[in-house]
């Protein structure tokens, strides 16, 4: 499957969901993922979905490098920018790669990315990123969730 930018989104969506307001949410309310404790500015209840949109291109897509990347991988690096962070999801892709994890998508890790099979790419970032996850403290809580939306994002490899 070809990934840009508006087919990650939509799948991505399917992952967010609607409007929370939960206690047990660190990020508080939350509408299509955008939490009000990463987005104090934004009015969360009258969130739009063109609006989580824009933000999801501006503070995720582009800042991980998913245009750079193959198709096979970007999505999953998109979704795990969303979910822990873009520099995480970053240094995650390039330990898959076997590269220095400093963060920062340059020629050297897209040439070590570009140079192991994709399949192979994507079953070592989904295990790091697995094993990252098992690390944060809020796995007790959120792991099995997690370890779904892994499971969704792995049935969907062609």
């Amino acid at each position: 499957m070809t990934f840009d930018f508006d087919t990650a989104f939509d799948r991505l969506i399917g992952h967010e969901g609607g409007y929370i307001n939960s206690r047990a949410d660190p990020g508080g309310e939350t509408k299509y993922g955008i939490s009000r404790r990463s987005y104090p500015g934004e009015d969360i209840a009258g969130m739009t979905l063109e609006r989580a949109k824009q933000i999801y291109a501006r503070d995720f897509w582009g800042p991980a490098g998913c245009d750079a990347l193959p198709d096979g991988i970007k999505f999953d690096v998109f979704d795990m920018a969303v979910n822990s962070g873009v520099t995480a999801s970053i240094r995650v892709v390039q330990r898959a790669a076997g590269t220095n994890p400093d963060g920062v998508i340059g020629p050297s890790t897209l040439q070590a990315i570009n140079s192991i099979p994709s399949a192979r790419l994507l079953a070592r970032f989904n295990g790091a990123r697995l094993a990252f996850m098992a690390e944060l403290p809020s796995w007790p809580s959120f792991g099995r969730g997690w370890c779904r939306r892994i499971a969704s994002n792995l049935m969907e490899v062609t």
